[in-house]
């Protein structure tokens, strides 16, 4: 049924969100002021027509926009775009009680995101890769994606040949792709381990064939190396990184350098403080990763890094040990869910960087809040759980100095955070 509705305001997903008889009617495509035309089922609204566009809609750049879920904002002009991306967050910290005023959206798209997941599906014996359609679990397949670096530009027809290659065994797959310095690094999942073994082998065999042929740096098979031509590398500050396959890294190479650029000016405030101490900066990098920031942190501080997987920490053991100059990084594997460092643990630090997954890092920042911690920088994907955990570092003594919301993935609801939060009176 056909309902003509007039768009209100943005939704945190980027849909146009319609309030009429009591009812909150969520469209996607739809931008506010918009009069539109809409099927409705529920609270969702099917865009049909558009009887009184917005001034701010402004033409996709990419084919696929209109069924693709994987961009939300590609019909909204710069102004509007950034309004709602900064909303979101200002929103949750209105919330949460903090009032530092955010700083501007700073763009980190750079060339593109240097790291894709491909989904693939096989009908009649022929596999098809793409993204999923909004909300949906419907396959759309792509030949090429706008927002990738160009160095991912082949990355769906590489995929798709892959996939070609496991479709007998009628699997849903999820290939991710990363562009680094040597070539294109694939990890394939979803195969699982059940296939009949001769099967499987003559599989891994015409993987490792079709990793020659469409020239990959490396090839694994839910995470297990089938074959490395070529080590990936990546650059971190002076060092040089081999991630583990389908090992997380920062969405864009421009973001992570942002990124770790904010953390290095949030610690100037520790740096200052320590002038005439004997020593070096201590800082503790918890959910380090594979060390994007603790490597750049290393080049001034010495630094203690913790992450619960091993592979991360064992490719940034590599690093460290190849790159020149850096001071003493020392390594912890630990779950900081489960075992948050401790308040005497943390005591032993000038300053703390963490970046932890979408959840927060909730425990931990309770231990903080009960630590005598002068300095935290926090890095964060989610700004609920980033709301949350300010809140408590504030309730503890913690004010926000600046708050900077980092784009690097663009056009969709996702934002960076990065906030620096120094105790005004030293807790004793």
């Amino acid at each position: 049924m056909a309902v003509d509705l007039t768009i209100d305001e943005l939704g945190a997903r980027g849909d146009g969100v319609a309030r009429t008889a009591g009812r909150t009617i969520y469209v996607e495509g739809a931008l506010p002021g918009e009069a539109v035309s809409a099927e409705v089922t529920g609270d969702r609204g099917r865009l049909l027509a558009i009887a009184r566009p917005s001034p701010e809609r402004t033409e996709p750049i990419c084919s696929y926009f209109d069924c693709c879920g994987g961009c939300a904002a590609q019909h909204m002009a710069v102004p509007l775009y950034t309004h709602w991306k900064t909303a979101a967050i200002a929103t949750a910290l209105a919330r949460a009680g903090i009032g530092t005023p955010l700083a501007p959206l700073v763009d980190a798209a750079g060339s593109g995101r240097r790291r894709v997941i491909l989904h693939a599906r096989t009908h009649g014996g022929r596999a098809s890769v793409g993204f999923m359609a909004p909300r949906s679990h419907d396959l759309i397949a792509i030949d090429q994606c706008p927002v990738l670096t160009p160095a991912l530009a082949r990355a769906p027809g590489v995929a798709r040949q892959l996939a070609q290659l496991l479709a007998r065994f009628d699997k849903p797959l999820d290939l991710q792709l990363t562009a680094t310095l040597t070539g294109l690094d694939v990890d394939i999942r979803g195969l699982g381990r059940k296939a009949p073994g001769e099967q499987l082998d003559a599989a891994r065999l015409a993987l490792v064939e079709a990793a020659e042929r469409l020239d990959l740096a490396r090839l694994a098979l839910h995470g297990d190396i089938l074959v490395e031509r070529r080590p990936p590398l990546l650059a971190m500050g002076r060092a040089t990184v081999v991630p583990p396959p389908g090992g997380f890294l920062q969405a864009t190479e421009a973001g992570e350098q942002i990124l770790a650029d904010l953390v290095l000016a949030g610690l100037g405030e520790a740096r200052g403080a320590g002038k005439g101490r004997n020593r070096p900066l201590r800082v503790a990098d918890c959910f380090c990763g594979c060390g994007p920031f603790t490597l750049r942190l290393a080049e001034q501080a010495e630094v203690h890094a913790v992450e619960i997987d091993a592979a991360a920490l064992a490719a940034l053991d590599r690093a460290r040990r190849g790159a020149p100059g850096l001071k003493p990084i020392r390594l912890e594997q630990r779950d900081l869910f489960r075992r948050p460092l401790l308040p005497p643990e943390i005591d032993r630090f000038d300053a703390l960087v963490f970046d932890p997954p979408r959840a927060g890092a909730e425990a931990l920042v309770r231990q903080m809040a009960a630590s005598r911690l002068p300095l935290a920088v926090a890095v964060s994907c989610d700004a609920a759980s980033f709301a949350r955990d300010a809140a408590i570092l504030a309730a503890a003594g913690f004010v926000a100095r600046c708050i900077v919301p980092v784009d690097q993935f663009r056009y969709s609801a996702h934002t960076e955070i990065v906030g620096v939060f120094v105790r005004e009176k030293a807790k004793r």
